[in-house]
């Protein structure tokens, strides 16, 4: 809820209706993930069949009517949790997002086992089946409370954000909830509205869009989405007797090392997690790289391409797949947040679609090689988080946002004063 995680406020901070909350929105994510691991089945039955081209438009046809629906989910489900979140659950709690998009594209993967549902007379069902979690979401959301920060800082409802805080925590005190609440609110009535225009217009937005961009390109252009779109053929490729369960256990991987993330992010820090990420998955891509190319002149070779996948994935899922989906939300303050929020899962969504578009050309013109290429944006997205990227652990969305205004002041004083010596300089000369 934005309160700091040392001043005794928290009451019972993780309560039932918390929890329900939090599930009901990740139920979204996991079509979501859903939605990204379908594909897989269809695709590698249609290969088969030789019927790919129909089978694309058919599937493109299906899952434009979710599309939208699946855009919405990746920015307002880390926001409505990270809205509702005390200060020292905020990371956690954020990070069962990218759990529930794993967990959905594991389920897509156990479905689409030939003797399941990826056989030619079954595979709409799992297409059907990305309904489901819609079904459920619509009977759990309205026993879910607003917003309190959405309740007071937009609406100005300050007895609703009251109820809704002692609902989601359970305590009777909320006075200091609502004065850290009135400070936002305050500075944020002195700007104006904060339009998408205005978010990339306004220097005092810059460098948290920039990094906020930045963590969701370096996302999606890591290499993850290749292997998530196309794990079973690049299995194939590496001579493995069993690929689709391999895919399968790229799965598994996905969701223990989420899980594992849960519980890391509060204790090491989004910064520091990203960075080790990022790190890790920069030298998988190279030993991935390297068992491609002599996969064909030592048998072992393959084994080393696929133990190089499960930890370039396990790495991903430590830093880079859950934290770039509720930093956006910490970084920003709540007038903001909706813009921001809005650019990102553009921006993310972009990167994803083109990724998936033009990763099989770029892998038939570089072969073993197209690996090397997410290995050195991979080395360049270290860089940025390394020298760019602030932590947020364990700080309020005003303190973050104070942060960057504290930045931002330096930055301008120290221009100032290069001015100021500038003629000095020059009558020196």
């Amino acid at each position: 809820m934005g309160e700091s995680s040392t001043d005794g406020r928290s009451g019972k901070e993780l309560t039932g209706l918390l929890l329900l909350s939090v599930i009901a929105a990740v139920l979204g994510s996991l079509q979501f993930g859903y939605g990204l691991g379908v594909i897989n089945a269809p695709q590698a039955l249609a290969i088969k069949k030789g019927k790919m081209y129909l089978l694309k438009q058919k599937i493109i046809q299906e899952m434009n009517v979710v599309d939208l629906s699946l855009w919405l989910t990746s920015g307002l489900v880390p926001m409505y949790i990270g809205e509702i979140s005390p200060t020292r659950l905020r990371g956690a709690l954020g990070t069962m997002h990218q759990l529930a998009i794993v967990t959905g594209i594991l389920l897509s993967q156990v479905f689409g086992l030939t003797f399941l549902l990826g056989n030619d007379r079954l595979w709409p069902a799992i297409l059907g089946l990305s309904g489901v979690p819609a079904f459920l979401q619509t009977i759990l959301l309205p026993f879910c409370p607003e917003s309190p920060r959405y309740l007071y800082i937009k609406l100005g409802k300050e007895e609703a954000a009251r109820e809704s805080l002692k609902r989601l925590l359970q305590i009777s005190d909320t006075d200091k909830y609502i004065e850290e609440m009135k400070k936002e609110k305050e500075k944020i009535q002195k700007q104006r509205n904060v339009s998408i225009a205005h978010l990339f217009c306004s220097s005092s937005y810059r460098q948290p869009l920039t990094i906020a961009l930045m963590l969701h390109i370096a996302q999606q252009l890591s290499g993850i989405n290749a292997i998530f779109y196309y794990s079973t053929s690049i299995f194939r490729q590496a001579d493995l007797s069993h690929p689709v369960y391999a895919t399968i256990g790229v799965g598994v991987v996905n969701i223990i090392f989420t899980v594992v993330s849960v519980f890391l992010v509060e204790y090491a820090g989004r910064r520091s997690l990203y960075i080790i990420g990022l790190a890790g998955m920069c030298c998988c891509a190279f030993l991935m790289t390297v068992g491609l190319v002599f996969q064909h002149n030592f048998t072992w070779m393959s084994y080393l391409s696929m133990s190089a996948i499960f930890i370039f994935v396990a790495f991903f899922e430590i830093g880079p797949g859950p934290i770039p989906w509720f930093i956006v939300a910490e970084l920003f303050s709540q007038g903001a947040r909706p813009a921001a929020i809005t650019v990102a899962g553009f921006c993310n969504w972009t990167c994803n679609f083109i990724v998936g578009m033009c990763f099989p050309y770029i892998a038939e013109l570089c072969g073993p090689y197209v690996f090397v290429i997410f290995a050195g944006l991979l080395f360049g997205f270290t860089l940025f988080t390394y020298f760019r990227v602030p932590e947020t652990k364990g700080k309020t969305f005003e303190q973050i946002v104070q942060g960057f205004r504290q930045q931002k002041s330096t930055s301008q004083q120290f221009k100032a004063s290069a001015t100021e010596l500038e003629p000095l300089g020059n009558a020196e000369a």
